[in-house]
């Protein structure tokens, strides 16, 4: 693996290899945020975010979910996930009901246009994922790749510190 000499100059730093990897990694994940979260906003008419919540809660499925549970999956501050789930509220995706569980207790759950639109968004999103992405590597790679970027995601979802 290329980084593991010494850096005595800026010129050596701007071309570390794993600092060069990172800044690439960073930069297609970037642009193909913007390209798919663009897309879903314009034909779906909800954000990337609002999209990933959509897909936590139809994972939990059920009774639904808390609201730390999806603040910590999409690693926003509980303020921040209010007022996300209130927007996604007020658009009519997403419900408050109580928890079974918890009398004093709130879980988000999708409402049926929720679901619906989950649904649309990802019809959409693998299209957009296919043609942006998967088509564009090797198709003997894709395993390769969607497993290595499914060990890095465990491994560094484990070092991120809980917000409060």
């Amino acid at each position: 693996m290329d980084g593991d000499g010494e850096v005595g100059s800026a010129r050596q730093a701007a071309e570390d290899g794993l600092v060069v990897t990172f800044g690439r990694l960073l930069g297609v994940a970037n642009r193909l945020e913007y390209l798919v979260g663009r897309a879903l906003e314009q034909e779906c008419g909800i954000s990337h975010l609002m999209y990933e919540v959509l897909l936590i809660l139809g994972r939990a499925g059920g009774p639904g979910l808390s609201m730390s549970a999806i603040g910590r999956a999409q690693v926003l501050t509980t303020g921040g996930v209010t007022r996300l789930i209130d927007r996604m509220e007020a658009a009519g995706l997403v419900e408050r009901a109580e928890d079974p569980g918890d009398r004093r207790g709130r879980l988000v759950r999708l409402t049926p246009l929720g679901e619906q639109t989950a649904v649309r968004a990802t019809r959409l999103h693998r299209d957009n994922l296919r043609r942006l992405l998967a088509d564009r590597l090797p198709a003997e790679h894709w395993d390769r790749f969607a497993e290595d970027v499914r060990v890095l995601s465990r491994a560094v979802e484990k070092e991120v510190p809980r917000l409060r």
